[in-house]
């Protein structure tokens, strides 16, 4: 079933967005009228002429820029109704242009006044066509009024103007009459009412134009707003960009729930990345575990582009909080560690590993009024453990994810890498929470990968230069063995061993709000940041690929 769009200024959005432009051009538009005012007002200053202070010129002119800017500064407070956007918007837009109008029955006739004020009142109208969202009727409306007190002008000005000057001047021009002739042709006609049809023949102009401009960028807003809609949701901003897909916020057109919305490349939207994208949801979906994203709808437009919806998480990753503050305390990183394992537990549980641990993966939100619960994100690599009918999905003889936390396995066997390879990455996270730092740091991407497989970790102690607590310091290099066998053998046991370390005074709720009071500004804007630049990249090298180019 087809539904009818909703007008642009019909939404919230659209109607802040109505406020903010015709604001904006109340007060641009002023902006000119000072201008040229200020023009006036130094001649009249350099030529001492203070009696046109006090002149009706200048007395109009001076309200037209000031109407204007009334009406910017009228509709740039508050959360006024579109009904009072649109009727301050004629009512100032007809008011100033009556003042400019105004003007010209007190400028000197054979300057041609009414061709000055067309110009000044076309180049206003336009510019408000293009600037401020309207449909084609009210865009006429708005550009037709202000035309009423135009043409009275002009008729006013030229029915009491006396051409009989120009009569020489015209017959000797023309040449084929006496200067009696013409004068007689001149007071005879009626020469006000031809200028001003005259200047009416370009005020039509001026309003197929105007509302030509209008329909077209109000039609180009629709189509930019419908494009942006995916079934129920419409999108509104961009929050970040990862290797699959673009991640925006989201409203649902019902439920009037902030959601955040996921939804595949273009340029990438061959069969198995569909395929993959597709596989991805499904997985996350099945997890419920209160530290994992949750899941809300998937689906694919008519258009093929496939998308999913899950929780808004208002927070910030671990990356922003290392470099907002650089190395955390002991009490704190097993909190987030615990958090991080008991949602790997479930996925483990059920088959399925992660691949992408990273600190960027991982958000601290608040949630039920707790600061600091851990968010595992983007399952976009999850791989199951028991392969099944899914081999085709995943490239052979490469390895995929981000270089600082990948384990050895990941690097030389990646198809059977399991849900210890997690916990590798785990104690990674660990190791850069501690000491503000990755385990090895390199050049390349082969020097990052060779430190994995041949380098032992520095002692966590060694690398901030101050005391840890034993028992976590020797459990996160636990975590960083080369061999999997060495390393806790489940999420499960890395949690119950994070829960027995000693790391002195608990992290409390209260901590956690005392901490964020401290470092919020910052944190938001490194978020800021990071949804602009991105942070660590995932990488797929396809070791078969280098080996035919070698």
């Amino acid at each position: 079933m087809s539904t009818v769009p909703t007008p642009l200024e019909h939404t919230e959005e659209g109607r802040a967005f109505l406020q903010m432009r015709v604001s904006k051009y109340g007060i641009w538009g002023s902006s000119f009228g000072w201008l040229f005012l200020a023009q006036r007002l130094l001649g009249i200053v350099v030529d001492r002429r203070w009696e046109e202070l006090r002149h009706p010129s200048f007395v109009f002119h001076f309200l037209g820029a000031a109407t204007l800017l009334a009406l910017g500064l009228a509709c740039a407070r508050g959360t006024p109704s579109v009904r009072f956007i649109r009727g301050a918007e004629l009512v100032g837009i007809l008011a100033s242009c009556s003042f400019y109008a105004l003007m010209g029955l007190w400028m000197w006739p054979f300057q041609s006044p009414h061709y000055i004020i067309l110009l000044a009142l076309a180049c206003g109208l336009f510019a408000r066509a293009i600037y401020v969202p309207s449909t084609f009727w009210w865009s006429l409306c708005v550009t037709a009024l202000p035309g009423v007190p135009l043409l009275v002008v002009t008729y006013l000005l030229y029915s009491k103007t006396d051409f009989t000057p120009l009569a020489a001047s015209a017959a000797a021009f023309f040449g084929r009459a006496s200067a009696e002739q013409v004068r007689e042709k001149w007071v005879s006609s009626d020469i006000a009412f031809g200028i001003t049809v005259f200047t009416a023949t370009w005020w039509l102009c001026v309003l197929a134009l105007c509302g030509s401009a209008s329909r077209v960028i109000y039609g180009l807003r629709t189509q930019v707003r419908d494009v942006k809609r995916l079934g129920q949701y419409t999108l509104l901003e961009k929050l970040g960009e990862g290797g699959m897909g673009a991640v925006y916020r989201a409203r649902h057109a019902m439920l009037r729930r902030p959601t955040a919305l996921k939804l595949l490349k273009t340029g990438r939207a061959g069969a198995e990345a569909i395929a993959r994208f597709e596989k991805e949801v499904q997985l996350t979906a099945a997890l419920t575990h209160p530290n994992t994203v949750t899941i809300f709808d998937y689906g694919r437009t008519p258009e093929g582009v496939f998308y999913y919806v899950m929780e808004l998480l208002d927070g910030a990753t671990v990356t922003d909080v290392v470099e907002a503050a650089g190395a955390q305390p002991p009490a704190r990183v097993v909190h987030i560690l615990r958090d991080a394992a008991s949602a790997l537990a479930e996925a483990h549980g059920v088959g399925l590993i992660h691949r992408d641990i990273k600190p960027s993966n991982i958000m601290l939100v608040d949630q039920g009024g707790k600061p600091d619960v851990a968010k595992v994100l983007d399952f976009g690599l999850v791989k199951e453990l028991e392969g099944g009918d899914n081999v085709e999905l995943t490239q052979a003889n490469s390895i995929t994810g981000t270089p600082q936390y990948l384990s050895p396995e990941a690097i030389t066997a990646p198809d059977s890498v399991d849900a210890r390879s997690d916990l590798y990455a785990l104690g990674a996270v660990g190791y850069y929470l501690l000491t503000g730092t990755h385990v090895f740091e390199g050049a390349t991407v082969v020097e990052v990968c060779g430190a994995h497989l041949h380098k032992t970790p520095e002692p966590l102690s060694d690398r901030l230069g101050a005391a840890l607590p034993p028992e976590l310091e020797a459990l996160i290099l636990k975590c960083l063995a080369k061999n999997p066998a060495e390393r806790p053998q489940s999420a499960d046991e890395l949690d119950q061993a994070l829960a027995a370390c000693e790391v002195g005074e608990a992290w409390t709720v209260e901590r956690a709000r005392q901490w964020w009071q401290r470092h919020r500004e910052t944190v938001d804007g490194l978020r800021e940041q990071h949804a602009i630049s991105g942070s660590a990249q995932t990488i797929a090298i396809d070791f078969e690929s280098r080996k035919g180019a070698a």
